[in-house]
Order: C-alpha cells, then sequence, then structure tokens
C-alpha cells in the first residue's frame, strides 16, 4: 500500500514538474513570434492588402454583346441567321483617361506598407507586454520564495509555541502574535500571488501555451539596466522616428490620403469607352463593320463630394501628425525619467542589498533558537526582513520594467 502511495505521489508530482516551464526571455520571445495568434491574426491583413494591389492592377473585362434575329416577317422564318438573315456583334473596352488606374494602384500599395506597419506597431506593443509580464512574474515568483521561506520558519514556530503555551512555559500572547504575523505574511503573499496569476496568463494567451512559465533572469542580463546614458532628447526622438511603426504610419497615412485626393479628382474625369461591331444587315450597308466611341458627359455629377471629403480626411490626418510630433517627445521624456529614477533609487539601495540578507536572516534566527534574541525582536526584524527582501524585488522590477519601455519607446534595443 504505501508503495503504490509513493508511486502515486512520484506520478502527481512527476505531471506538476511538466506543468511548466522554465525559460529565458530569447526563448520567450522566440516562441512569441512563432505562436502568437494576434501576430498570426494580423498578418491576414498584409495578405489581404497584398490581394487588393492586385486586384488594382487589373483593369475591368472587355464587354461582348450578340443581336439575332428572333423572327423574320418577310420569311416568316424564326431565327433567321444564315447568309440572308440578320445578326450583329459588338466588343466594347473601358478606356480609364486621366490617371485613375496609376493613381489607384498607387493607393493600394501605400494601403499595403500601411498595413505592414501596423503589424510591426502591434509587434512592438505585444513585445513590450511580453517582456513586463516576464520580468513581473520573475521577481514576484522571487518574493514569494522568501515569504514561504519565513512563512514555514513561522509556521514551526507556532506548532512549537502552541505546545509550550498549553503546558504553561511560555504565555499565550507569544502564540497569538506569532499567528498575528503568519496571517499577515499570507495576507501579503495572496496579493502577489493574485498578480502572478494575472500575468502568467498574459503570458500563457501571449505564448499560445497552457503550461506556466518560469522566467530565469541571470545577474548580467538585469545589471543592463544600470548603465548610465546621458540624455540627448533630439538623438532619442530621430531614433524614434526612424524605428517606431506607429510614427512613420501617420506619415504613410498622409501619403495614402494623398494618393487618395488624386484619385477622386481623377474620377471626375470621363473614361472612355472604346469598341467595334460588325452589323450583317440592320445596318446602312450590308456586312458592315463599324469602331464606337463613348463617353460621359461630366454635366452633374463631377465627384466634388468624395473630393472634398479626400481633402477634409488629407488635413486631419496632418494635425494628427503634427500631434503625434509632440506625443512623442513627451512619451520620450517620461519614459526617460521613469527609467532614470528607478536606477538611482536601485543603486542608492545596492550595498544593502550585497551585504547578503539571508546571511542575517539565517544569523538572527539561529540566536532567537538559542535565546539570545527575545520573540518581540524576532518578529520585529521578520517583518522588517520581508519588507525589505519584497521592496528590493519591487525596485528591481520596476528598473526592468521602466527600461523595457524606453526600449519601446524608441523600438531600439538601449540596453
Amino acid at each position: 500500500m504505501k508503495k503504490a502511495y509513493a508511486f502515486f505521489l512520484l506520478v502527481v508530482l512527476n505531471q506538476a514538474v511538466m506543468a511548466q516551464k522554465t525559460i529565458t526571455l530569447q526563448d520567450c520571445e522566440s516562441q512569441f513570434l512563432k505562436k502568437n495568434l494576434f501576430l498570426l491574426a494580423s498578418q491576414y491583413n498584409i495578405d489581404a492588402s497584398k490581394a487588393l494591389t492586385i486586384q488594382a492592377k487589373i483593369w475591368d473585362n472587355p464587354a461582348l454583346t450578340a443581336e439575332l434575329n428572333a423572327y423574320n416577317p418577310d420569311a416568316n422564318k424564326y431565327f433567321d441567321i444564315g447568309k440572308e438573315g440578320q445578326k450583329s456583334f459588338g466588343i466594347e473596352q473601358l478606356i480609364y483617361l486621366g490617371g485613375k488606374k496609376r493613381n489607384e494602384v498607387k493607393l493600394a500599395q501605400t494601403n499595403e506598407q500601411l498595413a505592414e506597419l501596423q503589424f510591426n506597431d502591434l509587434l512592438r506593443t505585444l513585445k513590450l507586454q511580453l517582456r513586463k509580464s516576464f520580468y513581473t512574474v520573475y521577481y514576484n515568483t522571487k518574493s514569494l520564495e522568501t515569504t514561504d521561506q519565513q512563512l514555514a520558519h513561522i509556521e514551526d514556530l507556532i506548532n512549537s509555541y502552541s505546545v509550550q503555551a498549553q503546558k504553561g512555559n511560555v504565555p499565550l500572547k507569544d502564540v497569538v502574535r506569532l499567528q498575528s504575523l503568519y496571517l499577515n505574511f499570507k495576507n501579503e503573499r495572496m496579493e502577489v500571488v493574485n498578480d502572478n496569476i494575472e500575468e502568467q496568463g498574459n503570458l500563457r494567451l501571449l505564448l499560445n501555451s497552457t503550461e506556466n512559465i518560469v522566467p530565469e533572469v541571470s545577474k548580467d542580463e538585469f545589471s543592463k539596466y544600470l548603465k548610465t546614458m546621458p540624455f540627448d532628447l533630439k538623438s532619442l526622438e530621430d531614433q524614434a522616428i526612424a524605428n517606431r511603426p506607429d510614427y512613420l504610419a501617420k506619415q504613410k497615412e498622409i501619403d495614402a490620403n494623398e494618393l487618395n485626393v488624386k484619385w477622386q479628382k481623377s474620377l471626375s474625369i470621363p473614361d472612355l469607352t472604346l469598341g467595334a461591331n460588325y452589323d450583317q444587315r440592320g445596318g446602312a450597308f450590308n456586312k458592315e463593320a463599324n469602331v464606337t466611341l463613348g463617353i460621359p458627359l461630366p454635366l452633374w455629377n463631377k465627384n466634388k463630394g468624395n473630393i472634398k471629403y479626400a481633402q477634409t480626411i488629407l488635413e486631419q490626418s496632418k494635425v494628427e501628425k503634427q500631434n503625434f510630433d509632440l506625443q512623442l517627445q513627451t512619451e520620450i521624456t517620461s519614459a526617460w525619467n521613469k527609467w532614470e529614477e528607478s536606477r538611482k533609487n536601485y543603486s542608492v539601495i545596492k550595498p544593502t542589498v550585497n551585504a547578503d540578507f539571508e546571511a542575517v536572516y539565517n544569523g538572527m534566527l539561529n540566536n532567537f533558537q538559542k535565546r539570545n534574541v527575545s520573540l518581540l525582536e524576532f518578529t520585529d526584524f521578520m517583518e522588517s526582513y520581508n519588507q525589505a527582501t519584497i521592496l528590493v524585488n519591487e525596485l528591481k522590477k520596476k528598473l526592468a520594467l521602466s527600461g523595457e519601455e524606453l526600449n519601446s519607446t524608441i523600438n531600439k534595443d538601449l540596453f
């Protein structure tokens, strides 16, 4: 029976291990590019735009007409279409004038480029979300590891003190104090766990995975966010203008709207219909062959409404571009200030971190077990230690997240 229970426990533990996956940021992004459903769906927008470009290049099909005799009253004959009967045929082709087809093709090609830029901007946005969730889960997990270690020690103390309290060796208030500390840690732990559950959901969704992701971050990977850089707004803005797809899309929208104005104006120019026909006996001559020309008279519909609408949209896109220029400067400055502040805050506490919190904690625990430290002093230290450890992880997390936000704002890995 014990062997069967041990085997069952081994299977459960093995499944639990298999249900999670340890992964680096580089491997995480590689899987993201291959499997993310948002990217795969957005890719179809590019394919659809390419199809519209192909369609824009195609001319209208020629129109073929035929006129066959149904009844000849002179010969009292139905469907008299022989040598002495009557039949006629015609073919017509629409010839675009005013550069319509050229403008339509250019507009379709510009919309195709715009779809690619929108796809790249979606990639930029999702990549930032992926990195933020990755680092959040990593540092939250580090905080949980510390809290769980303390909870295990406090639980052992509660069990030990409860036995001693029943024997009258220690006051019951000491047990209550330990239980209060235990519940306080549990409550703090729950807040971090809830945050991790949400971020784990984001990671699984972004990676199209059913496994829990266990992030792995090296010291070198984190230390890159600590490097110092001079703030040069002009240089950063130039890089953002060159790299950010949403900024490039704003300019491409203006290009597309300018082409749309040209296209709408060209639509006001009538198109020519060129054709030829053959008439066996119904014309002025037998077996008559003719050339036909047709063109609408632009008397009432000169496409003025569509031209005005296109011009209005063009002016609107120009104003939006100017607003985006100002917004970009604000985003860059804000992202830089967040990162710089996070870097300074972490640099201040870094020497304390290097003093090795864990060694201090173990020393305090040993002294308490040897009765060299009172319960009040020990619990106060436990609370301070837990808060300090969580604070350090929060500062690390904020530094990494602000660094990635700055990367995304420029759309270039500055770190």
